[in-house]
């Protein structure tokens, strides 16, 4: 496999009285599509920076594989850095861009030209290799600075929210493609984004950051799925979070879950949820429970063991094409935002509409809670 392990241990960096980064370690694997999430000024940056070279840290160590980088300059890193401003050379063509780190070796020019045919190809730029950077759009000049990165074969790529400048749909086109290329390539990426849905889409693991922390460590679908925190539940996706009270839990037959039952705040109504271990009785704990798991009708569902139901009116329908969303102001004055997948055909419009009295009803394995509180 191509790359090299990055291994950070205890970094610590700070700016004056603020602390950018707070005795942050981590591992991330050879090979690996790494993203690391957080809002701006969490901490991504300054981490992302170090890791290349151009900030040294107050505290810590940087391992290339088996080599401690701290305090190489950024040259002599086996390391390359993607910027979100592209960083091009505007007097020289897309060919010379992308040409100009092989010049640097000195290597011949038959060299040259193969290679650099070969990653024009990849990035689907052949036929724009003669213009200039001011030629082609934001997005084709983001594929030249990729390749420009890539030329001298690093062992690790580092991506400082590449694609922040571009339009929705440029970046989602372009966020598949930088996928492929990391597929061919097969070397370390470590992607800085605070757009959770490009993490959640590209990562083998993705850290969330806040604070100058790292908060979780994870594979998409773990760190969606089951947050550590509060924070990264209401950061990644949309959610509702409650705050409750545990009064019973026991472990379910057969099973190596457990049961509990959750007093929610301003709730008359108890909230059943199932646990991977067991919560202590009385202790607070934060509740949440995905917009998109909830399920909404005008008629009340059967009332099956450990359904969770409540009533509610519709105060804001949102019809966004392929889901509405819905925010529901339950009997006990409490908002809940619910998510409607648009599966079928609607040839008169939506099924529930503005001040609909509705259910709402999730199982209890739909929930999920979070005993680290932030608030």
């Amino acid at each position: 496999m191509l790359g090299s392990s990055v291994i950070i241990e205890h970094l610590s960096k700070d700016y004056g009285d603020f602390h950018a980064l707070k005795d942050v370690s981590m591992n991330i694997n050879q090979g690996e599509f790494f993203s690391i999430l957080g809002p701006s000024g969490c901490g991504k940056t300054t981490l992302l920076r170090i890791i290349a070279g151009f900030v040294f840290p107050d505290e810590g160590a940087v391992y290339l594989g088996d080599q401690n980088i701290v305090d190489l300059p950024p040259e002599q890193r086996d390391c390359n850095t993607v910027f979100q401003n592209y960083a091009l050379f505007p007097h020289l063509s897309i060919y010379e861009n992308i040409a100009f780190p092989l010049r640097l070796q000195k290597m011949s020019e038959s060299a040259i030209d193969e290679r650099v045919k070969k990653y024009l190809k990849m990035v689907q730029l052949e036929n724009h290799s003669q213009k200039k950077p001011n030629q082609v759009s934001g997005g084709q000049r983001q594929r030249v600075a990729i390749a420009r990165a890539l030329i001298n074969e690093p062992k690790v790529l580092l991506l400082d929210e590449p694609l922040s400048a571009l339009d929705a749909k440029l970046r989602s086109n372009l966020l598949i493609d930088l996928d492929n290329i990391h597929d061919q390539i097969g070397i370390t990426f470590i992607y800085i984004t605070h757009d959770q849905s490009e993490a959640l889409s590209v990562s083998d693991r993705i850290a969330v950051m806040n604070k100058g922390e790292i908060l979780q460590i994870g594979e998409p679908f773990e760190i969606y799925e089951s947050p550590a925190t509060e924070f990264v539940a209401s950061f990644i996706g949309e959610t509702n979070i409650f705050s409750t009270t545990v009064s019973e839990c026991s472990k379910k037959e057969d099973t190596d879950e457990y049961l509990c039952k959750l007093e929610l705040d301003n709730f008359s109504v108890p909230v059943f949820v199932t646990d991977d271990g067991p919560t202590e009785v009385g202790q607070r704990v934060s509740y949440t429970v995905r917009p998109e798991k909830i399920h909404i009708s005008l008629q009340k569902p059967m009332g099956r063991k450990y359904l969770n139901i409540f009533k509610g009116i519709v105060e804001e329908p949102i019809y966004a094409g392929f889901q509405s969303k819905l925010y529901i102001r339950l009997e006990n004055g409490e908002l809940i935002k619910v998510f409607k997948q648009h599966i079928k055909f609607l040839d008169e419009g939506p099924e529930i509409s503005y001040l609909d009295e509705v259910y709402v009803s999730w199982t209890a394995t739909d929930g999920y809670i979070i005993e680290d509180i932030d608030r």
